[in-house]
């Protein structure tokens, strides 16, 4: 009868222990999916923040932290508008070389890796100096060639020719295909956009960021780059990224980032073109 009773004892167990799991793991899929809705919550504040006429309420778009407590999911939210970052559909040889320069590359592939952008995005099959078009992606083994029109998205730029992902990775947040401007703001610029103003040192770019979150939304006066230049661009634009994170009490959280255009269509406040979720950073 021994056997049979820590038979019975394992039973109970496993079944107890089976119960607990379950019901923890319903409970961590109750908290992402309480986590996701607030952090959709914190994407619509995040629009209705940026479209405040109030100067002193309206969030500014430089990716600065705003933490709000929504229920008992504590939002930070991050707003970049896309004017601080680099357009690589009309962004200059100069202004994509400075964004290369800053990765600390070799003079010679900075020279090839602009030269095979620019062919990629422009409209003819004829090759630049340092560039690529179909005959130098098939001379690597690669089945396509360049697209010879803009970048539809940004995630395209890894296929251009010799810029691998870890590349692709490291400067993916300076880039954007919304902006349309040949040069960035760099009131709103991220760090990694920052680095390519010449003259932009990281230290100087932490301590540039570090100052511009200091200033005073209603009158941002006193900013300067590191050549003596003020920056004042402030206003509203029209195309912002959202980054909203939201963590439960349990430590549960989900993340999305969201590009929008505020110029929504059919009477929605906006237009989202970009959503990414778990992203990290």
């Amino acid at each position: 009868m021994l056997w049979v009773l820590v038979l019975i004892t394992i039973t109970v167990g496993t079944f107890a222990i089976l119960t607990r799991t379950e019901n923890l793991q319903a409970h961590q899929v109750l908290s992402g999916t309480r986590a996701r809705y607030a952090a959709e919550a914190g994407l619509n504040l995040a629009v209705l923040k940026l479209r405040s006429p109030d100067l002193e309420s309206r969030w500014v778009p430089d990716g600065r932290p705003y933490e709000i407590q929504f229920e008992d999911a504590l939002l930070e939210i991050r707003v970049i508008d896309e004017r601080g970052k680099v357009d690589i559909n009309t962004a200059d040889e100069l202004m994509l070389g400075n964004l290369l320069i800053s990765q600390d590359m070799e003079e010679n592939r900075i020279i090839e890796l602009v030269d095979a952008i620019l062919d990629w995005r422009d409209t003819d099959d004829l090759v630049r100096l340092n560039g690529a078009e179909e005959r130098e992606y098939e001379a690597a083994g690669i089945s396509y060639g360049p697209a010879n029109m803009s970048f539809r998205i940004v995630e395209e730029l890894q296929q251009v020719l010799g810029l691998d992902h870890d590349l692709y990775r490291t400067i993916e947040p300076a880039l954007t295909v919304y902006s349309r401007g040949s040069r960035i703001d760099p009131a709103f610029a991220p760090y990694e956009a920052l680095v390519a103003i010449p003259g932009m040192t990281p230290e100087l770019a932490e301590e540039f960021i570090a100052q511009r979150e200091d200033i005073d939304p209603a009158d941002p006066q006193g900013l300067l780059l590191p050549d003596g230049t003020p920056v004042t661009g402030r206003g509203v634009g029209n195309t912002h990224t959202i980054k909203v994170k939201a963590t439960m009490p349990n430590q549960i959280w989900e993340q999305i980032e969201v590009t929008v255009s505020l110029a929504g269509r059919g009477g929605a406040p906006f237009q989202i073109l970009r959503w990414r979720e778990g992203v990290g950073g």
